[in-house]
């Protein structure tokens, strides 16, 4: 096996990707305090064509040094909007039409591994705050809430590493 080039792997363009399908999926990130957790979740979204990514509170924005440490330019190829409220911009996804779902441990939760998705919808992803999670005030707006099943010690994951399974999920499901 040889590993392949930059050439080989044929990407595309920064202006190729803003003109592209892209899956109905937004990533909502409330109040996500690592900056490389940010760049991290732009990377996934350019990997996997998530239409938009929200920032919300405390989240910080681009352009910054340290969001493009791992974001590596995705945060130039994936829309982005900022909202000083989470709430504010689930209440603008619902009342575009889309399903918002809250990655969070809830009652009533629906295991990433049952969810089945429509390709005609659209669909948005709440992922919360390192240490205190997706805002009990968002995970009462949201269509409902997903969780990620562990058999593991620890009872959370990354948000990056969370992103990361839930865009994929949800690219396999609404693929281009």
């Amino acid at each position: 096996m040889k590993k392949k080039s930059v050439l080989d792997l044929k990407r595309i363009s920064q202006e190729e990707f803003k003109r592209i399908e892209k899956i109905s999926l937004t990533v909502i990130l409330d109040n996500v305090r690592s900056l490389n957790n940010i760049g991290s979740v732009f990377r996934t979204a350019d990997a996997f064509r998530v239409e938009c990514i929200y920032l919300c509170g405390i989240t910080a924005t681009p352009p910054h040094t340290d969001i493009h440490k791992t974001a590596l330019g995705a945060e130039d190829s994936v829309d982005w909007v900022y909202f000083q409220d989470t709430c504010e911009a689930v209440d603008n996804l619902l009342a575009a039409g889309y399903e918002v779902y809250a990655v969070e441990q809830v009652e009533g939760s629906i295991s990433l591994t049952d969810i089945k998705l429509d390709k005609n919808k659209k669909y948005a992803v709440v992922l919360g705050n390192e240490v205190k999670g997706v805002q009990q005030s968002v995970v009462d707006r949201c269509t409902g809430s997903i969780e990620i099943p562990q058999f593991g010690t620890k009872h959370s994951l990354n948000v990056s590493v969370t992103a990361g399974l839930v865009i994929w999920d949800f690219f396999k499901q609404l693929g281009i």
